[in-house]
């Protein structure tokens, strides 16, 4: 610490707080341990009977926590983000647009295995909203060594940890199938719920079509949609491993590439993930997406309505907190359900 002349203190950071009380009025702390002073400061300080400062004497080689909070902004900041200020050596980012937010995991740890440092931030793979926070980024103590705020830049490089793929505009159809329903004998109550999650998004719904068991109608129901400029088609009903059930069958039967007949999430394990010609994703939902609050359908929407292709390794790490647990009131997205990874 320096003892200075408050007069001259412009331009300095406080090693301690300073405290103000007005009778009956206040009680608190006035400038925080930090606080770099500025020329409309000086007053006021001098108020508190401050004439002398105690202030972090700037060293060669030492960054003081804002100039630090500055780096790992950085290290995370990429394109539709916006920053705080600095408060008190942090630095938080939020979203400027609605997308999936994606996040270089790690080199996250790499930064935080670091110490001295930190970088918070939401899960990744999930969708969010203009507005929405992202990370915060901090150093611990006042002040850090510069080299090792050189050695976090060095270990992400030119890439931003985090990012934020736009979500885009899709056509979408749905073909839902089932003797007991394109004969009448229950009413169809699946698509109004895939409507309901669609809508959530940037689309158009072409359309519901509603065919029997027969694979070949089901197969051409798909390829009327794709001809008609789907960019995505979601099948309804007949996607368990009952011999009744074709609807598997006729997805492969369009010429789709089959990524993955299942997927290791509950709600949601006889899901069926397939792309027509590379790039038109055709998904099989079972039954449980009609009546389960939460099922593996809203863990790869979000991702498919971003342009993102699932593989079957993406599938495969949704175990890892694939299990929901069916809770009376669903605080979901705020919960552990898909957020192992």
């Amino acid at each position: 610490m320096n003892e200075i002349n408050t007069k001259d203190a412009v331009g300095h950071v406080l090693c301690h707080d300073i405290t103000q009380i007005v009778k009956d009025k206040v009680k608190g702390v006035a400038f925080k341990k930090g606080h770099v002073v500025r020329e409309e400061d000086i007053d006021t300080l001098l108020s508190l009977g401050k004439d002398h400062l105690y202030v972090w004497e700037k060293k060669e080689g030492i960054l003081h926590e804002n100039e630090a909070a500055m780096i790992l902004r950085d290290i995370c900041k990429n394109e539709y983000m916006e920053e705080s200020d600095v408060k008190e050596g942090k630095i938080e980012l939020s979203a400027s647009i609605d997308g999936l937010l994606k996040i270089n995991v790690e080199k996250l740890r790499e930064v935080n295995a670091l110490g001295e440092m930190m970088i918070a931030t939401r899960h990744q793979n999930f969708p969010v909203k203009k507005g929405d926070k992202l990370a915060g980024t901090r150093i611990i103590p006042l002040i850090i060594e510069e080299e090792k705020m050189k050695k976090a830049k060095e270990l992400c490089g030119d890439e931003p940890i985090l990012s934020i793929k736009p979500f885009v505009h899709k056509k979408v159809g749905i073909v839902t199938t089932g003797n007991e329903v394109f004969y009448g004998r229950i009413k169809d109550t699946f698509g109004s719920v895939i409507m309901g999650k669609v809508k959530e998004f940037d689309v158009d719904v072409l359309g519901q079509t509603i065919v029997n068991d027969d694979p070949e109608n089901i197969t051409n129901a798909i390829l009327e949609f794709i001809e008609k400029g789907a960019d995505m088609v979601l099948c309804t009903g007949g996607m368990s491993v009952d011999p009744d059930d074709k609807t598997p069958k006729a997805i492969k039967d369009t010429g789709a590439e089959i990524v993955s007949y299942g997927a290791p999430v509950l709600p949601g394990a006889m899901m069926l993930v397939a792309y027509y010609k590379g790039s038109i994703p055709i998904i099989g939902l079972p039954g449980c997406v009609m009546y389960a609050k939460r099922t593996v359908f809203d863990l790869i929407l979000p991702r498919v309505m971003a342009d993102e292709k699932i593989t079957k390794d993406d599938l495969s790490k949704l175990g890892l907190g694939g299990l929901c647990l069916n809770c009376d009131v669903c605080h979901y997205p705020n919960c552990g359900f898909g957020k192992g990874l």
